[in-house]
């Protein structure tokens, strides 16, 4: 029973794109939009918000890579779209802590440039009838963006709730300020594979930047 029912959602999904993972995909890119709301309440309750849509947005992304490779969902629409809805949600963050002393401004710029220096190749692969989807490097590049992010966010919604006097969290507070280990080691390794990772990334495309086809 169940196969004629993939079969039927593989052929809608053929005429229709916006299939179950696209709509997981665009599921995420509203959460984010929920995380810049939370996080722009500058509360207890808004950390905690902007906390929840974030992790919920970055699980996010496995459900629909699984859904779509599992039920042959892929589609032109969520190769380009999932990447998309990825680095919205990574700039956002670093956006945000950028603005709240957590992240290196220069970092920031240098992330979020990346990210739009790829997207622009994406989009000069439409052009040229190809969809670029990411990498390895990639992949890991974001699950330590992510990762860093993450930990920021629990740090302010912690912090914002208990403070850094309760003695339970003395050790949390340690681990997520610079002088710790668990941020700044999160930060540097997400810095390496976002420079290592777009230029792996324009480098294996480089016949879309010079105009030749390999």
């Amino acid at each position: 029973m169940a196969q004629p029912l993939v079969a039927k959602h593989r052929l809608i999904s053929h005429i229709v794109p916006v299939n179950l993972p696209n709509t997981i995909t665009l599921c995420r890119l509203v959460l984010t939009a929920v995380f810049v709301g939370g996080a722009a309440l500058q509360s207890a309750t808004g950390h905690w918000i902007a906390l929840v849509a974030f992790v919920v947005a970055a699980i996010s992304d496995w459900f629909d890579g699984y859904f779509a490779r599992k039920y042959a969902l892929v589609t032109p629409l969520g190769r380009l779209l999932d990447p998309v809805a990825d680095k919205v949600l990574v700039c956002a963050a670093f956006v945000y802590l950028s603005a709240q002393g957590r992240c290196p401004v220069w970092v920031t710029v240098l992330i979020v440039a990346r990210e739009f220096l790829i997207t622009g190749l994406r989009q000069i692969a439409i052009e040229a009838g190809q969809v670029l989807s990411s990498d390895h490097l990639g992949k890991w590049k974001t699950g330590l963006q992510l990762g860093y992010c993450i930990t920021c966010l629990v740090w302010f919604a912690v912090m914002a709730t208990a403070g850094s006097t309760n003695p339970a969290l003395r050790f949390l507070y340690y681990l997520s300020t610079p002088g710790g280990w668990l941020m700044p080691g999160f930060l540097w390794l997400a810095l390496t594979l976002t420079v290592v990772s777009g230029w792996n990334y324009m480098w294996a495309n480089r016949a879309l930047l010079t105009g030749k086809r390999r």
